[in-house]
């Protein structure tokens, strides 16, 4: 009841997609982190990040404590198809049981990845697992055939390789926990977010701690499975262990350790065959490991001795194999079983859901001579919770009713991180955000308050529970790379660079045109355009109407001596001196060349610019030819009387500047105005419309004030 799956929930995927890709904002700054599993709760982990249009989930498990559809993380809160990467940490069901359904029954079409003993080891557990669950055939997830289609798409990836896949760049450290376990380190526009799944700072027999990673991070998303809980040392808690064990045998019981196929159980195979020699009173008691991959997964252990820790990889090195034991046997079934007189079994799975360790839980737990010991973490809502709050009766596979008389006794291997480990893990990392998953609701809000007392709130905790969306906001700095011929002589600061941004996802270069094609797939092309426009005025009419609209217009004449104009807008540019195509246009130019009485000639090579400047001439050019302005002819034709109106004029200019900037305007000889300001000294030549300035901003001013003065002195339509 949950949900609906199949077509229906196909449909809502599709248009949810419709809905999010209108929402997606690549430039945006808001960074989601969405639990669709573990958020506040252990098991199904499955994290959702999303940044910059990037879409990652981290993990893809099944809750233990359920069948069927509801043991899945809730997908239909995202569209699959929107997911770039499925990172995956470890071979737990809890954080990849569920990788075979989203890959082969969703719409997820992103890559896959994770390490390869997680790899090699998740083939065979979710065989295992589809071969020994309890549910009808209608309610499988998912069988051994898409099982076996899952593995082509799930690609590998090695502790420090770096990775980069739609602009999102990723690596992974190892986390200790299991046998290639990984944190996946991820980077988007310059943002890292650690994710580290289950994790453990501590050696043990069999594994390296966890790795702390160099780099720093701005989100750290860490598990919270044991809260505030701070574990026993290793050597009293591995005496805990083997004398609670010795204690159920020497009573004549049977001693069940429910565990894990693989991870704490090769820890806990190491201990009691070491303790079993070192006692030889027991070694008349058999000791079995009860699980049908033992031999398979034996072999992957072997052959990822030099992923292991220092005391596995010394005795490999010397001759010994550790992985093969003195005083524990295989037992495949409970056909091979021949339960007479006191024994110790390790069955999976480790939270008494099905199979062996379920089987011989229900034949042993009403004598009270034998008991349970369990050495890790159990869910809640499991049978193995419920065993641990000593009932006095059970209830059986089968529906009956059982007294539980054996004894329960509760230890922990379990290779999460207690506080101490989170704690100094943090303080080493100093994250500015946090986000707490996989830890009960409870264990999550005290660890959340012992965090804020210890930092004073420095950093921000955030507690999410299932869908519920955790936001933050990411303002950084965009950084542009200059490369190619703009970077051979070293920038000064201030400097002004031009050329061509390039981004490439989220790095952004800066290169010149002609680099272009050496850095980058891209090629450059140059379009010279040539158009004649009728034009019967004089030349020097049109020079003085768009003198009036631009500051850069330059006089001259062509090779063959008739009269050219060059009008530019802004600077002179870094590829003025070699124009493109070989054009003696400059690019940022256009050219107007007075061929005959009849026609002007404009030239330029074509880019928005210049393109622009050119219209604009044009326009400039058939105004004047259907209506030009009789002030200005008056000015191209100036008589003696005019001479009058021009000095005028220029007092006009005098006295307009003098109002602007202050008493300290100057005018001399009646053709050059002084304008002093804040130390800064502007000379205007009004004959050769000059100004000399050696500041170049309070040229600029002047420039700009000069220019609407003769605007309105001048304008282009009487």
């Amino acid at each position: 009841q949950r949900r609906v799956m199949g077509i229906g929930r196909n449909l809502r995927f599709k248009k949810m997609a419709a809905k999010r890709k209108a929402e997606i904002d690549v430039e945006g700054d808001l960074l989601e982190i969405m639990p669709l599993g573990a958020g506040s709760e252990v098991g199904r982990s499955c994290v959702m990040l999303k940044f910059k249009g990037k879409t990652i989930m981290f993990d893809c498990g099944l809750h233990p404590a359920y069948n069927g559809l509801s043991a899945l993380p809730y997908f239909d809160e995202v569209d699959p198809s929107e997911i770039d990467l499925l990172l995956v940490t470890h071979f737990h069901l809890d954080h990849c049981g569920a990788v075979p359904y989203f890959l082969e029954k969703t719409t997820f079409a992103g890559r896959t990845f994770m390490t390869h003993p997680t790899k090699a080891i998740y083939k065979l557990l979710l065989t295992d697992y589809v071969k020994v669950s309890n549910i009808a055939v209608e309610d499988m997830l998912f069988d051994e055939q898409a099982l076996n289609r899952s593995m082509g798409k799930i690609e590998l990836v090695d502790y420090h390789q770096e990775l980069e896949h739609n602009g999102i760049k990723f690596w992974c450290y190892n986390a200790g926990h299991v046998l290639g376990a990984a944190m996946f380190m991820v980077e988007i526009a310059g943002i890292r977010i650690l994710y580290t799944g289950d994790f453990s700072r501590e050696e043990d027999r069999h594994l390296r701690p966890a790795e702390t990673p160099s780099v720093s991070t701005d989100v750290l998303v860490v598990e919270s499975t044991y809260g505030v809980q701070v574990h026993e040392a290793r050597n009293i808690r591995e005496a805990r262990f083997t004398g609670m064990v010795h204690e159920v045998v020497k009573r004549g019981g049977r001693c069940l350790l429910p565990v894990f196929a693989l991870g704490r159980a090769q820890e806990l195979l190491l201990i009691l065959d070491e303790y079993w020699e070192n006692h030889p009173e027991l070694r008349d008691i058999p000791v079995y490991y009860a699980s049908s991959l033992a031999k398979k997964t034996m072999t992957i252990f072997q052959t990822y001795i030099n992923m292991m820790g220092d005391n596995v990889r010394a005795k490999f090195a010397s001759g010994q194999n550790p992985f093969v034991f003195k005083h524990i046997s295989n037992l495949r079934s409970m056909d091979h079983f021949d339960d007479v007189g006191p024994s110790v079994v390790m069955a999976s799975p480790g939270m008494l859901q099905s199979g062996l360790s379920r089987d011989l839980f229900e034949r042993w737990c009403s004598d009270r001579r034998n008991g349970v010991v369990f050495t890790g973490y159990c869910v809640e809502g499991t049978l193995a919770k419920h065993v641990m709050t000593e009932p006095p009766d059970v209830t059986l596979a089968n529906g009956q009713k059982s007294p539980l008389n054996m004894s329960v006794s509760y230890i922990s291997f379990s290779a999460h991180s207690d506080f101490l480990q989170t704690s100094n893990f943090i303080d080493i990392l100093r994250p500015p955000n946090i986000v707490l998953v996989h830890g009960d609701s409870n264990e999550m809000g005290r660890l959340k308050g012992a965090l804020n007392h210890k930092y004073q709130d420095k950093i921000q905790i955030f507690t999410p529970k299932n869908c519920q969306p955790v936001k933050m906001t990411f303002r950084g700095e965009k950084m542009a790379k200059v490369i190619g011929s703009l970077a051979s002589a070293p920038l000064a600061q201030g400097q002004i660079v031009k050329g061509i941004v390039v981004r490439e996802e989220f790095n952004h270069l800066i290169m010149a045109p002609t680099d272009l094609s050496n850095f980058t797939t891209l090629s450059t092309s140059t379009v010279q355009q040539k158009q004649k426009v009728p034009f019967a005025q004089q030349f020097r009419l049109l020079q003085t109407y768009l003198q009036q609209l631009y500051d850069n217009v330059e006089v001259g004449l062509t090779a063959d001596s008739a009269p050219k104009l060059v009008v530019r807008l802004g600077e002179k540019s870094y590829d003025d001196e070699k124009p493109a195509g070989g054009s003696t246009v400059a690019a940022d130019s256009v050219q107007l060349i007075h061929c005959s009485p009849d026609y002007v000639l404009l030239q330029w090579t074509s880019t928005p610019v210049t393109d622009m400047i050119a219209d604009s001439i044009v326009l400039v050019i058939l105004q004047m030819e259907t209506s030009p302005s009789p002030g200005l002819l008056k000015v191209m034709s100036q008589t003696e009387d005019d001479r009058e109106i021009e000095a005028r004029n220029r007092r006009v200019i005098f006295k307009l500047l003098k109002e602007q900037y202050g008493a300290d305007v100057h005018m001399k000889n009646g053709e050059v105005i002084e304008v002093n300001l804040d130390d800064n000294t502007a000379t205007i030549d009004l004959e050769n419309a000059d100004i000399s300035c050696s500041n170049e901003t309070f040229k600029g001013r002047i420039q700009t004030s000069l220019r609407r003065i003769q605007s309105a002195l001048y304008p282009l339509i009487d």
